[in-house]
């Protein structure tokens, strides 16, 4: 791991923890920054132990961070942002990780030409969850980007996970509830069978607002509904599955977060 950490911030940069594992995350107040979805999806898509994988829409590369701790495969990410991608790369060098996980600035839809069709044992994406419409935008571009299909629409980037991931390969996806029955008939055109489906709720008593997808490429119908994921317990505290999503067993992280 790098000694000097200021050397490697430009202005407006912050270096945060990242969870329970011994990893720094380089992010901004001027971009958009990661949250509870991507860490969600980190934890739910099915590993390799070795072979490769790939995330999608890596923004500033928390998801590669996250399962660099799953498994030993190598891990490439793929970032349309320059600003963003750079950001990715240079907190992979932070954590000493750059010999394993490799940043990739460029188009998700083409990707294909430089890595190869299969290159890719499973792929995880956490996408922009909105489609473009006349309202809604936001006026910064960074997060403009990040939360609309502004470089592609929710079908392109299944195909695209299609065409990179292998066949018996896995593609994993969080997104918003209310595009199910789109994400559903977007993978199965692609080959992509829907495997798994968990639904995360704020609390028990309130609707999901967010999805957790996982399909397997060249795959018979077979689909699975795990039990729901509780984010809130009625003293509006991490329930215990959260908080080890988090913190792991650590005591420290869970007092800090209470206290």
């Amino acid at each position: 791991m790098l000694s000097d950490i200021d050397e490697w911030l430009l202005p407006g940069e912050r270096l945060d923890d990242l969870l329970t594992h011994d990893l720094r995350i380089i992010q901004s107040h001027e971009v958009f920054s990661f949250s509870m979805d991507a860490v969600l999806l980190s934890r739910f898509a099915a590993m390799p132990a070795r072979g490769k994988v790939l995330d999608l829409c890596t923004g500033n590369g928390v998801i590669p961070l996250l399962l660099s701790t799953r498994t030993k495969a190598a891990i490439d990410g793929v970032e349309i942002q320059p600003r963003l991608a750079d950001m990715a790369r240079r907190s992979v060098r932070l954590n000493g990780l750059h010999e394993r996980v490799t940043i990739y600035e460029g188009d998700l839809r083409t990707f294909h030409r430089q890595s190869g069709y299969g290159a890719y044992d499973a792929v995880t994406v956490n996408p922009p969850y909105l489609a473009i419409t006349g309202g809604d935008r936001n006026i910064n571009k960074h997060v403009e980007i990040a939360r609309h299909e502004m470089h592609g629409t929710l079908e392109e980037i299944v195909n695209a996970c299609a065409r990179l991931v292998k066949s018996g390969g896995k593609v994993a996806m969080v997104h918003r509830p209310s595009r199910l029955i789109e994400i559903i008939h977007s993978f199965t055109r692609a080959k992509l069978e829907p495997k798994r489906i968990r639904f995360v709720h704020p609390r028990a008593e309130e609707a999901a607002n967010m999805v957790l997808v996982e399909a397997m490429r060249d795959a018979k119908p077979d689909v699975k509904v795990l039990p729901p994921l509780i984010v809130y317990n009625s003293k509006k505290e991490y329930n215990a599955e959260l908080m080890h999503i988090y913190y792991g067993d650590n005591p420290a992280g869970k007092k800090d977060h209470e206290g």
